[in-house]
């Protein structure tokens, strides 16, 4: 069976807080070359105590840490202008009476829990550079950005006179 035909449409529903009731995770947040087997609460600050270094790298300011014993070498970067980190959590409906219950409902319903605005990544063999892959997919954001901007008139017009000049001189 193709993929496309396990897919269904709908919407995700998201329940907004107040600003002041969001808590901001900006310089909180961090990317591990890993995956951590575990989804609960634990006290992060603890064991992981990210260090900085003093060296610059392609304009990144490297920090250091040790994860399980491994030394990691990252960097902390704004989000693009713009944008912002958000953090969701699954919202578990409130109890209500079968009969209530209405196919409207869907657990396609999230809730915000937090929201930053910078994120450290981890390197575990490398220093951070300008070149790392999740760093390089920001760059996404610029082209996707370019590509849906509305064109003016001018510009059409403008663009119009080179492809004919172009086409004149073949």
């Amino acid at each position: 069976m193709d993929e496309e035909e396990n897919l269904k449409t709908g919407t995700v529903g998201l329940k907004l807080k107040s600003e002041s009731d969001v808590p901001d995770l900006t310089a909180r947040v961090h990317l591990l070359p890993c995956f951590v087997k575990y989804d609960g609460p634990c006290a992060v600050s603890d064991y992981f105590k990210p260090k900085v270094t003093g060296v610059e790298v392609d304009g990144l300011k490297v920090e250091e840490a040790y994860f399980r014993g491994r030394k990691l070498e990252g960097a902390t970067f704004p989000l693009p202008q713009g944008y912002c980190g958000l953090v969701l959590g699954k919202k578990i409906p409130q109890k209500r009476k079968t009969s209530d219950m209405t196919e409207s409902w869907n657990s396609d319903c999230w809730e915000l829990d937090a929201k930053f605005q910078s994120i450290t990544y981890w390197n575990h063999d490398s220093l951070p550079s300008q070149h790392d892959t999740f760093l390089r997919s920001l760059h996404w954001l610029s082209v996707a950005e370019a590509l849906h901007k509305p064109v003016t008139s001018e510009q059409l017009s403008g663009s119009s006179i080179h492809v004919e000049a172009a086409a004149a001189r073949k």
